[in-house]
Formats: C-alpha cells, sequence, structure tokens
C-alpha cells in the first residue's frame, strides 16, 4: 500500500507545484501567499510519504485531498484535478491493502511449505 500511496502524493506534489503557477496570475493573490501555501502543502506530500505506515498516516492522506479539492476556490482546474486524485488515493488504499493482504497470504503460504517434511 505504501509504495500505492507514495506515488500518488509524489503526483500531487508535482500538481501542486503547478497550481501555484497558475495561482500567480490571479491578481488577488500575493506571490508569497502563493508559494507559502503551495510550498507548504508540496513538503506535507513529501512527508506524508515518510509516515504512511504509521498511525493516522492514511487519514492524514485524505485530508490532503479535501484541501486539494478546496484549492479549487482559487484555482478552478483543482476542482477536477482534486477530485481525480482522491479517487487515485482512495485506489491506492483500496488496492494496495488488497496486494498486502495477498502478500502475506503467499508468505504464509510458502513458510508452511518450506517447514513441512520430505
Amino acid at each position: 500500500m505504501r509504495t500505492l500511496c507514495a506515488s500518488t502524493l509524489i503526483g500531487e506534489f508535482f500538481v501542486i507545484g503547478f497550481a501555484g503557477l497558475v495561482a500567480m496570475k490571479d491578481p488577488h493573490l500575493t506571490t508569497g501567499t502563493v508559494w507559502t501555501v503551495s510550498g507548504i502543502a508540496m513538503a506535507l506530500c513529501v512527508l506524508l510519504c515518510g509516515v504512511l505506515t504509521r498511525p493516522g498516516g492514511i487519514q492524514l492522506g485524505w485530508a490532503l485531498q479535501i484541501v486539494l479539492i478546496a484549492s479549487g476556490f482559487f484555482v478552478p482546474t483543482m476542482f477536477f484535478m482534486g477530485a481525480v486524485f482522491a479517487g487515485l488515493w482512495w485506489a491506492s488504499v483500496h488496492y494496495g491493502r488488497k496486494i498486502d493482504e495477498a502478500k502475506a497470504r503467499f508468505a504464509a503460504a510458502e513458510g508452511t511449505e518450506e517447514g513441512s517434511p520430505a
């Protein structure tokens, strides 16, 4: 699960950076504000890659998805991109858990076969 979720977060890192470039065109937003918010969100993406397996890591990822969708109020395209990445996040969590369970089953089956007498 960690690999799939981390891949999604790294993709979001780049999308947030590009959204920051688009947001700079808004005359109501200052450059400092745009890059402070974008920089914090980008740093969170990278930091979340390291805490995915800890308690609350997945929930923090969901919070980031909500913030990404809400950023559509400043960059309207982010409503769509946020929804796409929320879907990718769901798929990463859902299918990642299934893959982890399958790996555990295969490892357990392989361990019992190796331990049996010949």
